[in-house]
C-alpha cells in the first residue's frame, strides 16, 4: 500500500503544478479564464495578482509533496517497508497531502459550485493518504 501511496501522492503533486502553471502563468488565457469562470479581460487582469500567488501555494504543497515521495522511496526500507521509512519523508507526505486535502474541503464548503474542482483536487491526496494510514496497520 504504501507504493499506492507515492503513487497516488505523486499524481496529486503533479496536478497541482499543473494548478500552478495555469494560476501563475496562463492566467489570463481564454482557456484558463473559461476554467476559473473568469468572464472579461478587466476581472481576469484585476485578479491576476491573487491568481499569481495562489499558483505559487499550489507549486509549493507540491514540491512539499515531491520531496516527501523521494526520501520514502529512496530510504532504506525503499517503497516496500514502512518501517524502514524515512520519518522526515513520511512527515512531508501527510503535509503536503494533507494541506492538498484540506485546501479541497475548504473549496468544497466554501463554494458548492466548486464541487467538482474541489474533487479533482482532493481526490489523489485522499488516495494518498488512506493507502498510507493502511500500510501502517
Amino acid at each position: 500500500m504504501l507504493i499506492v501511496s507515492l503513487v497516488a501522492a505523486t499524481l496529486a503533486a503533479l496536478l497541482h503544478v499543473y494548478i500552478f502553471v495555469m494560476e501563475s502563468v496562463l492566467w489570463t488565457t481564454p482557456r484558463v479564464r473559461a476554467t476559473f469562470g473568469i468572464t472579461d479581460d478587466r476581472q481576469a487582469e484585476f485578479t491576476k495578482p491573487m491568481a499569481f500567488n495562489q499558483g505559487f501555494y499550489n507549486l509549493f504543497l507540491a514540491i512539499v509533496t515531491i520531496v516527501g515521495v523521494v526520501l520514502v522511496a529512496s530510504s532504506r526500507g525503499g517503497a516496500g517497508q514502512l518501517a524502514d521509512t524515512s520519518p522526515a519523508g513520511l512527515a512531508l507526505l501527510v503535509a503536503g497531502t494533507g494541506s492538498m486535502l484540506a485546501a479541497a474541503l475548504v473549496l468544497a464548503l466554501s463554494d458548492r459550485t466548486k464541487l467538482r474542482a474541489a474533487a479533482t483536487q482532493g481526490l489523489f491526496p485522499l488516495v494518498a493518504l488512506v493507502a498510507l494510514l493502511v500500510a501502517a496497520l
